[in-house]
């Protein structure tokens, strides 16, 4: 069986000069651990904010590595050292739009600054590339979305998504605890 490869990469200037420890790949680790119920393996990089670093570990991750998805965190704000969104699109082959859109939409729930948000999401071979917030609380609401009172879904989570397009670039078949977040499939796409 394909065992899904995961990279994580947590792109920060401060975390990489041990100013702060960094909190985006534990946040995505200990999310991860809670979400899949399909077996994978991670390869974590901590980068600093330059464009040309960020461009050769997403390289790497893809093509060396044969990841199957990455998931980035911090550098996809306004400010000028804020290069992610970038240096995911210059290595990218396709970009996947709709992931942006949804990931601001979500934000929009919690901030008004969310619009100043660049995050974005590409294919680049086999690897879908997603861009997340750099706050270990916004990573998590953006992949799981946001729930009313009663815990109906108001705005769907990204990683809803993920498994199925996965599987749609030939990639593992990835299952998620519903209870963290369910995958959507087609039904023509389900295993029994």
């Amino acid at each position: 069986m394909n065992t899904c490869r995961i990279g994580l990469v947590s792109v920060s200037d401060r975390a990489t000069q041990g100013v702060y420890p960094d909190q985006g790949i534990p946040a995505l680790e200990d999310w991860l651990s809670s979400a899949l119920a399909t077996p994978y393996v991670v390869e974590s990089r901590l980068v600093p904010d330059e464009q040309p670093l960020i461009e050769q570990v997403l390289c790497e991750l893809v093509d060396q590595l044969d990841c199957h998805l990455i998931l980035t965190t911090g550098g996809t704000g306004p400010a000028r050292r804020d290069v992610t969104p970038d240096a995911t699109l210059a290595i990218a082959d396709r970009e996947m739009p709709g992931f942006g859109e949804q990931m601001r939409q979500i934000s929009l729930h919690f901030v008004p600054t969310a619009i100043l948000s660049r995050q974005t999401a590409v294919i680049r071979k086999q690897a879908l590339i997603i861009n997340l917030p750099g706050q270990p609380k916004s990573i998590k609401e953006t992949l799981e979305g946001v729930k009313d009172s009663s815990g109906a879904v108001v705005a769907a989570g990204l990683f809803a998504s993920v498994p199925y397009c996965i599987q749609l670039l030939e990639g593992p078949y990835i299952e998620t605890h519903p209870e963290v977040i369910s995958a959507f499939r087609p039904k023509s796409a389900r295993r029994q």
